[in-house]
């Protein structure tokens, strides 16, 4: 993503360059990311270089989430990547990560919005933050990310109904653990959500599409999602792909996803939240912009 960048600048991109790795379906048995996902990455990130140049731009923020930090061969990777293309990937930590996106959270919705709730499903985990302030008094990141439980959980096209059922009670498992700690800091005034997986969620729920605007309100409710989960599992990933709003690169992993989203709002009591334009990468930039020189 390009942006002027300067204080008090709104992260808004100029242009945008995108391109779906999925690495975290691409880790092996022993959890490492082989040749094709390393392959993948270097490329990317050339592509994203030549993008950056040919834009102008006179700074770069690289950075990796859970997919390249949870590998087991994640050391080598960033020394290939940076022998390769010179760049050194800063590697979030999963607390760095959900706080980043709080912020982007913080920042869009505003003080008006009082205590929020941020829930965050990326491909290889899940974020859930929590504050009054800009950083939030309690952040937590879960291996539950939409492309890593299809790979590691879900095989089948459609998946069998007790993979289904098994998935189900495994993302509610993790979640349950983390709710105790978040309730020691009351009910949320407001609770959002950010990611591809939420905004395409509320876009089959009835959301209005991307081409409205980005300052258009888009709301989940759980009743909604309750509904879609059982149709999406019945559905291949073919089929998903021709859902309003669902890209094909991501159908595949749109059910791992509900569930997903459908635990995180069952288990944190949470009727109906609101989708966030702005999400890690925002964050990420506006904590660059935080730090830079005024003139």
């Amino acid at each position: 993503m390009v942006v002027d960048a300067h204080p008090g600048a709104r992260p808004l991109p100029a242009h945008s360059h995108k391109a779906e790795l999925r690495l975290a379906e691409l880790l092996d048995g022993d959890g490492a990311i082989g040749p094709e996902g390393v392959d993948r990455l270097i490329g990317t990130l050339n592509d994203a270089l030549q993008a950056a140049e040919d834009k102008g731009c006179e700074d770069v923020l690289p950075f990796a989430t859970s997919a390249v930090r949870e590998a087991a061969n994640a050391d080598d990777v960033l020394s290939r990547v940076k022998a390769v293309t010179g760049v050194d990937l800063q590697v979030l930590t999963g607390d760095e990560e959900a706080r980043l996106t709080f912020l982007a959270a913080r920042r869009w919705f505003g003080w008006s919005s009082g205590k929020l709730l941020v829930l965050d499903i990326g491909g290889g985990s899940l974020e859930i933050a929590c504050g009054i302030d800009e950083d939030p008094d309690i952040a937590v990141s879960l291996p539950l990310g939409a492309g890593r439980l299809t790979a590691g959980m879900l095989p089948g096209d459609p998946p069998d109904p007790e993979d289904v059922r098994g998935l189900r009670r495994h993302v509610r498992a993790q979640i349950a653990r983390t709710v105790g700690e978040f309730s020691r800091f009351g009910r949320p005034d407001h609770v959002v959500a950010t990611s591809k997986t939420f905004k395409q969620l509320a876009r089959i729920a009835g959301a209005a599409r991307s081409t409205e605007g980005l300052y258009t309100q888009r709301e989940l409710s759980r009743k909604s999602l309750e509904e879609w989960v059982p149709k999406l599992a019945a559905m291949t990933a073919a089929q998903r792909a021709t859902l309003p709003g669902v890209s094909e690169g991501r159908a595949g992993q749109l059910l791992a996803g509900a569930l997903v989203a459908e635990g995180a709002m069952d288990l944190f009591g949470v009727d109906e939240l609101e989708i966030c334009p702005w999400a890690l990468r925002e964050g990420v930039i506006l904590r660059r912009l935080d730090h830079l020189p005024t003139l």
